[in-house]
C-alpha cells in the first residue's frame, strides 16, 4: 500500500515532535528538514507528495525556498502549505503569489493542518486521472486539461499552483455560473474545510494576477461570490 510522503520544513523541535505524533497516526511517511537548504536537497532525491513549509527559517527563508521549489520543473506540481506566526494579508498574498497552495497561521491545531494536508493530497490525486476520464475544458481564451494538469491562456501555458488550477477548473467547468465563497471552498477542498472567505478572496486575486489581462474574466458578484464571464 502506497504511503504518501510529507516533507515538514520546520526548525522548532517542539513543533516537529508535535507534528510527528499527530501525523504519524495518518500513516504518512514523514520527512523532516530544519532549514531550506536541506529541504531542497531532500526534494531532489526523494519523492514527496506534499510540503509543509515554515516561513521563518534559519538562513534561507520559506519564501525563497518556495520560489526555488516552484522554479524546478520536476517539483513545481508538489502542493505546498505554508505555516507562520505572521498572519498579515501581505504575507499571505506573497506566499500564494509565489505558488503556495494553502497558508496556516501559528498557533494552529494539528487537526486543522492535517485536514489541509488531506485536502492537498486529494487535489493532487484528482489531477492524475486515468485516460478514460480525461477532461478538456475551454472557454474563450482559456483552456484546461485535467489529465495533463495544464492550463492555457491564448494557447500559452499558465504557471498555476494546485489550488489555482483547481479554482480555474471550478470556474471553467460551469462558465457563467455564480459560485459563492462557500461553494468554491466545497468544490476545491471538500465540505467542512476550515477556510475563511478572506482566504478565497486572496486565492481569486492570485489567480487573476496569473491571468494578466484576462483576469477580468473572473467577475466579482457583490454580496454573492464569483463567476467566469462567457464569451
Amino acid at each position: 500500500m502506497y504511503r504518501a510522503a510529507i516533507l515538514i520544513v520546520e526548525d522548532d523541535e517542539e513543533i516537529q515532535e508535535l507534528l510527528t505524533l499527530a501525523m504519524g497516526r495518518e500513516g504518512w511517511r514523514l520527512v523532516m528538514a530544519k532549514n531550506g537548504e536541506t529541504a531542497l536537497t531532500l526534494l531532489k532525491r526523494e519523492s514527496v507528495d506534499c510540503v509543509i513549509l515554515d516561513i521563518m527559517l534559519p538562513g534561507m527563508d520559506g519564501f525563497t525556498v518556495l520560489k526555488k521549489l516552484k522554479a524546478e520543473r520536476s517539483l513545481g506540481a508538489i502542493p505546498v502549505i505554508m505555516t507562520t506566526a505572521r498572519g498579515e494579508d501581505a504575507d499571505i498574498v506573497a506566499g500564494l503569489e509565489l505558488g503556495a497552495d494553502d497558508y496556516v497561521v501559528k498557533p494552529y491545531s494539528p487537526r486543522v493542518l492535517i485536514a489541509r494536508v488531506r485536502a492537498a493530497l486529494r487535489r493532487k490525486e484528482g489531477n492524475a486521472l486515468p485516460e478514460a476520464e480525461r477532461t478538456l475544458l475551454r472557454e474563450g481564451r482559456l483552456s484546461l486539461d485535467v489529465l495533463k494538469h495544464e492550463a492555457l491562456l491564448d494557447d500559452a501555458p499558465l504557471d498555476l499552483s494546485v489550488t489555482e488550477f483547481s479554482l480555474l477548473n471550478t470556474f471553467l467547468s460551469q462558465p457563467g455560473r455564480v459560485f459563492s465563497r462557500n461553494q468554491i471552498i466545497n468544490e476545491i477542498h471538500g465540505t467542512d474545510y476550515p477556510v475563511t472567505d478572506r482566504s478565497v478572496d486572496v486565492q481569486v486575486m492570485s489567480l487573476r494576477k496569473k491571468l494578466k489581462d484576462a483576469g477580468n474574466l473572473i467577475e466579482t458578484i457583490r454580496g454573492v461570490g464569483y463567476r467566469l464571464k462567457t464569451a
